[in-house]
Protein backbone atom coordinates (compact mmCIF):
# COMPACT_ATOMS: atom_id res chain seq x y z
CA UNK A 1 0.00 0.00 0.00
CA UNK A 2 1.62 3.22 -1.17
CA UNK A 3 1.78 6.27 1.08
CA UNK A 4 3.12 9.79 0.59
CA UNK A 5 5.41 11.88 2.77
CA UNK A 6 6.78 15.38 2.40
CA UNK A 7 10.30 15.92 3.72
CA UNK A 8 11.95 19.28 4.27
CA UNK A 9 15.72 19.10 4.50
CA UNK A 10 17.70 21.97 6.05
CA UNK A 11 21.39 22.80 6.00
CA UNK A 12 23.85 23.08 3.13
CA UNK A 13 21.64 21.16 0.72
CA UNK A 14 21.60 23.29 -2.42
CA UNK A 15 24.44 23.24 -4.91
CA UNK A 16 25.74 19.89 -3.62
CA UNK A 17 23.84 17.50 -5.96
CA UNK A 18 21.26 16.78 -3.24
CA UNK A 19 18.27 16.64 -5.58
CA UNK A 20 19.96 14.46 -8.20
CA UNK A 21 21.37 12.02 -5.66
CA UNK A 22 17.95 11.85 -3.98
CA UNK A 23 16.38 11.05 -7.35
CA UNK A 24 18.79 8.16 -7.85
CA UNK A 25 18.11 6.74 -4.38
CA UNK A 26 14.35 7.18 -4.79
CA UNK A 27 14.33 5.42 -8.15
CA UNK A 28 16.35 2.52 -6.74
CA UNK A 29 13.69 2.16 -4.02
CA UNK A 30 10.72 2.36 -6.42
CA UNK A 31 9.65 5.77 -5.09
CA UNK A 32 7.98 8.43 -7.23
CA UNK A 33 7.67 12.14 -6.49
CA UNK A 34 9.97 15.16 -6.65
CA UNK A 35 12.89 16.97 -5.09
CA UNK A 36 12.88 20.75 -5.43
CA UNK A 37 14.91 23.66 -4.09
CA UNK A 38 13.00 26.08 -1.89
CA UNK A 39 13.64 29.82 -1.87
CA UNK A 40 14.87 29.73 1.74
CA UNK A 41 17.72 27.30 0.90
CA UNK A 42 15.96 24.11 2.00
CA UNK A 43 15.09 21.17 -0.23
CA UNK A 44 11.60 19.66 -0.36
CA UNK A 45 11.17 16.00 -1.21
CA UNK A 46 7.70 14.67 -1.91
CA UNK A 47 7.90 10.89 -1.95
CA UNK A 48 5.25 8.29 -2.80
CA UNK A 49 5.90 4.60 -2.24
CA UNK A 50 5.83 1.70 0.17
CA UNK A 51 6.36 2.64 3.85
CA UNK A 52 9.57 0.60 4.17
CA UNK A 53 11.02 2.30 1.07
CA UNK A 54 10.13 5.74 2.45
CA UNK A 55 11.87 4.84 5.71
CA UNK A 56 15.04 3.98 3.75
CA UNK A 57 14.79 7.25 1.84
CA UNK A 58 14.42 9.12 5.14
CA UNK A 59 17.66 7.52 6.35
CA UNK A 60 19.42 8.75 3.22
CA UNK A 61 17.99 12.26 3.54
CA UNK A 62 19.41 12.58 7.06
CA UNK A 63 22.93 12.53 5.57
CA UNK A 64 22.54 13.30 1.86
CA UNK A 65 25.43 13.26 -0.59
CA UNK A 66 29.04 13.71 0.48
CA UNK A 67 29.18 17.50 0.08
CA UNK A 68 25.91 18.17 1.91
CA UNK A 69 25.68 19.24 5.53
CA UNK A 70 22.21 18.29 6.76
CA UNK A 71 21.19 20.10 9.94
CA UNK A 72 17.61 18.88 10.10
CA UNK A 73 14.89 16.88 8.38
CA UNK A 74 11.19 17.25 9.04
CA UNK A 75 8.58 14.92 7.67
CA UNK A 76 4.82 14.86 7.37
CA UNK A 77 2.39 12.34 5.97
CA UNK A 78 0.52 13.68 2.96
CA UNK A 79 -2.78 12.41 1.62
CA UNK A 80 -1.72 10.50 -1.46
CA UNK A 81 -4.60 12.03 -3.42
CA UNK A 82 -3.30 15.52 -2.55
CA UNK A 83 0.27 14.66 -3.49
CA UNK A 84 -0.60 14.49 -7.18
CA UNK A 85 -0.01 11.85 -9.79
CA UNK A 86 3.60 10.83 -10.24
CA UNK A 87 4.80 8.10 -12.55
CA UNK A 88 8.48 8.77 -11.84
CA UNK A 89 10.77 10.83 -9.61
CA UNK A 90 11.69 14.27 -10.93
CA UNK A 91 13.86 17.18 -9.84
CA UNK A 92 13.04 20.81 -10.31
Amino acid sequence: MAVARRFTIRGRVQGVFFRESTRRVAESLGITGHAINLANGDVEVLACGEPAALDKLAEYLADGPTMAVVTGVSSEVVDIAESGEFDRFVTG
